[in-house]
């Protein structure tokens, strides 16, 4: 049964505890922004190791999370210098990844999503959208269907945005799946423009930016 609308959230920081409700979230919204717990069953924090974790970890003051009286129903995350923040990723997370999960074999094309994720883990894509100096920034975002459609995924940006402005960015940048047919309007509607357009179908992705 699908979770119905609650009458309140609240936009709070990141805090320890929150990365089983957060990577839950990542999962939900894992299918290009649909639902994607039918292609996760066997590894469901598979994406959540990557999408969320290190930004809990590295950038905690940039974590917004989205609560309400049912749990964790969102969050806002960003990262101040995006290719220190990949160097430390490279060097702090990703080892333990590849530790943990080896690289599938056999044809890709017969990989479930959770090896699909799992190859990533050991070629990751650190894509940063030129000019490198006006975007430096970048940003994450994912809301369960209870939460989307009430303002709060553009007051959660705007917070983000707001913190790296006054910690001196000049602007941020975020990737959204070409699959995701919703998500670029939202993101143009706050000011955000087409950067970078790589691939196609299933893996294609437009990079965004808006200055700050």
């Amino acid at each position: 049964m699908e979770d119905l609308p609650v009458r309140d959230a609240c936009i709070r920081r990141a805090r320890p505890g929150d990365e089983a409700g957060a990577y839950h979230v990542c999962m939900k919204t894992g299918n290009f922004g649909k639902d994607g717990e039918p292609f996760y069953r066997e590894d469901p924090d598979a994406l959540g190791r990557i999408f969320v974790g290190p930004y809990l970890a590295f950038e905690p003051a940039l974590s917004l999370i989205l609560e309400d009286e049912m749990g964790i129903c969102g969050y806002a995350l960003g990262a101040f210098d995006s290719r220190a923040f990949y160097d430390r990723y490279e060097r702090e997370w990703r080892p333990d990844l590849c530790a943990q999960f080896p690289e599938p074999t056999g044809d890709p094309a017969a990989w479930t999503r959770s090896e699909m994720v799992h190859s990533w883990y050991h070629h990751p894509d650190y894509t940063c959208p030129e000019p490198y100096a006006d975007y430096p920034s970048h940003l994450h975002i994912d809301l369960l269907d209870r939460a989307q459609g009430r303002g709060y995924g553009r007051r959660m940006l705007e917070q983000v945005m707001e913190e790296l402005r006054r910690r001196g960015s000049p602007g941020a940048h975020l990737g959204v799946s070409l699959m995701n047919e919703a998500a670029p309007g939202f993101y143009r509607k706050l000011g955000f423009r087409d950067l970078l357009r790589v691939g196609e179908g299933t893996d294609g992705c437009v990079y965004m930016g808006r200055r700050l």
